[in-house]
Formats: C-alpha cells, sequence, structure tokens
C-alpha cells in the first residue's frame, strides 16, 4: 500500500501510523538475516518498514529493493525504500528508478545523503533532495523525504531548513520523516513552525533510542541532535553500566513516544536499529496511550 494512503486511512480512523527503519545487509548482516530481522519486525505490527541505502545509493541498493519488496511480498507490510541523490547522475537516477519498479516498491524515501567524511561531495547531477523528488513522483512513486526539528547539520538557519521542508513538498513530496531528535518541545516547535510555512504533508516523527555511549556520540555529530538535560544525566549516571544504559535509553525513547502520542503528531517512525526488542517497547508504550 502507498504510504500516503496509509496516513489517510489511519487519519479517517482517527490514529497515528507507527513504523520502523532497519538497515539493509551490510558487513554481518546477511540477506538471510534481515528477512528473520524483518519477520520479527513486521510481527510487531506496523504500518509501514523503511529500509535504509548507502550514499548515492552504492554498494546495496540492489539489497534496499530487494528488503522492501521482501518485507510486503513475505509479510504484507508496506515498506518504503530509501534512495540517495548524492553522486548520482541523471541516467544513474532512471536506472534506480526502473530497479525499483521492476522489484515492486511503491514507496520511496528521497534523501541527498550524507556528504562522504573528510571529502567533498561526489560529482553528480543533484544536490539537495528535493532535486530528486519530481522523478520519483513522476514515475509513479509515493514519494517521501526527511525533515529535521533542528535544523540540517549543514544549515545553521533553521527557517532555511523549513524553508527547504517546503521546496521538497511542492517537489512532490507527500510525507515526511524526521531526523531524530531528543527532545520533544524542539519537535513541537518545529511541527509549528512547519505549519505556519503552509507544510500540509503528514510528519512522523523519527525517534531514536540510544543503546550505549559511543552510539549517541556518533549520532550527536554525524546528525547535529542536541542531547537535553535528562538524556546527559542518564549518560552519567549508566557511564560503567552498559547493560543499565541501554534499558534507560530504551525508557526514554518510549516516553518520548508516549507524550508524542499524548500531543496528537501525525506518525511516530522508529528507528529500530534491527532489534525488535527496541520495536516491542516502543509498540508497547504507543498501545498503552491508545488504551
Amino acid at each position: 500500500m502507498r504510504v500516503d494512503q496509509i496516513f489517510h486511512e489511519a487519519k479517517a480512523a482517527g490514529r497515528a501510523p507507527v513504523s520502523f527503519e532497519m538497515f539493509p545487509p551490510k558487513g554481518e548482516l546477511t540477506l538471510e538475516r534481515a528477512h528473520t530481522a524483518a519477520e520479527a519486525l513486521s510481527a510487531c505490527g506496523p504500518d509501514f518498514i523503511s529500509v535504509t541505502c548507502s550514499a548515492g545509493g552504492t554498494g546495496n541498493s540492489s539489497a534496499t529493493a530487494q528488503i522492501a519488496a521482501m518485507i510486503s511480498r513475505d509479510f504484507g507490510v508496506s515498506a518504503v525504500a530509501h534512495l540517495t541523490g548524492i553522486g548520482l547522475t541523471r541516467g544513474d537516477l532512471a536506472e534506480r528508478i526502473e530497479a525499483y519498479r521492476a522489484a515492486g516498491v511503491e514507496n520511496v524515501l528521497a534523501l541527498r545523503g550524507d556528504r562522504p567524511q573528510g571529502a567533498a561531495l561526489p560529482e553528480g547531477d543533484f544536490s539537495y533532495a528535493a532535486e530528486i523528488i519530481p522523478a520519483l513522483a513522476e514515475a509513479g512513486f509515493c514519494v517521501g523525504a526527511a525533515a529535521y526539528p533542528e535544523g540540517h547539520i549543514e544549515c545553521d538557519d533553521l527557517a532555511e531548513s523549513i524553508r527547504h521542508l517546503r521546496l521538497k513538498q511542492d517537489a512532490g513530496a507527500s510525507f515526511f520523516v524526521t531526523q531524530l531528535c531528543f527532545d520533544n518541545e524542539t519537535i513541537y516547535r518545529f511541527l509549528e513552525l512547519a505549519e505556519r510555512a503552509g507544510i500540509t504533508a503528514p510528519i512522523t516523527i523519527g525517534i531514536m533510542p540510544f543503546m550505549g555511549k559511543q552510539q549517541i556520540t556518533r549520532m550527536v555529530f554525524l546528525c547535529g541532535a542536541s542531547l537535553p538535560s535528562p538524556v546527559i544525566k542518564i549518560l552519567a549516571r549508566y557511564e560503567d553500566d552498559p547493560e543499565s544504559l541501554m534499558a534507560a535509553g530504551i525508557d526514554y525513547a518510549c516516553r518520548q513516544l508516549e507524550d508524542l502520542a499524548a500531543h496528537g503528531v501525525d506518525g511516530c517512525h522508529i528507528y529500530t536499529m534491527n532489534r525488535p526488542s527496541v520495536a516491542r517497547a516502543a509498540m508497547a508504550a504507543l498501545r498503552g496511550v491508545a488504551a
């Protein structure tokens, strides 16, 4: 099913869709293990599952499409295949579109892609995600795009990030998924600004449980997400207790999700890191609010 239809039907039913994100097979994660992870995530009952890809779609773009198709085919759950425009030529994009079509992909999350560390952006025909969205929409995909509650890491002006959000909508994006954020008040301010800017496409809020100090440090530097005081206190309290830190990180994310649901956001998107335990905890928290 198309994701825009999922949001429409969920809104009519008075509920907000819940979605998961999983990584494609890479390194030690084989296609067989990806199938196992997808099966466990699907069993939690999400409205859709998104599947990431590497920058420029190199290395694992075929796996992204294969897994997205597998999720829909084998488990009856709608899937979203990520597609990054960084380093792509127009010919490359046309090839990706045909490959995703051939795999049976209906939904695509259009992203610029991360800049390679310590290097300039690879040469290509596209500088922003908004530039690849029209071709995807014209090809018949339901197109989603990224949103940044604290602004894109390469943009110092939040108003400019909001402007780019509107450009993506005008280019054909029919839903948005936000980057992780650890502060719900920041999220609510962002949603208010987006509404003022004329964003009418649903915005589903991305939440990532922090599982360890190294992970959260990496994500902060990669995404530019800020750490509110409660998170810093948790990191300090359990610095030498990885197991308790993981449990506290999942609990913090679940409390975020409960608050988001209570505030009536358009949807919640959980960065599961391929961990069914994270997906189950998130769903239990959200079902508790619904009950």
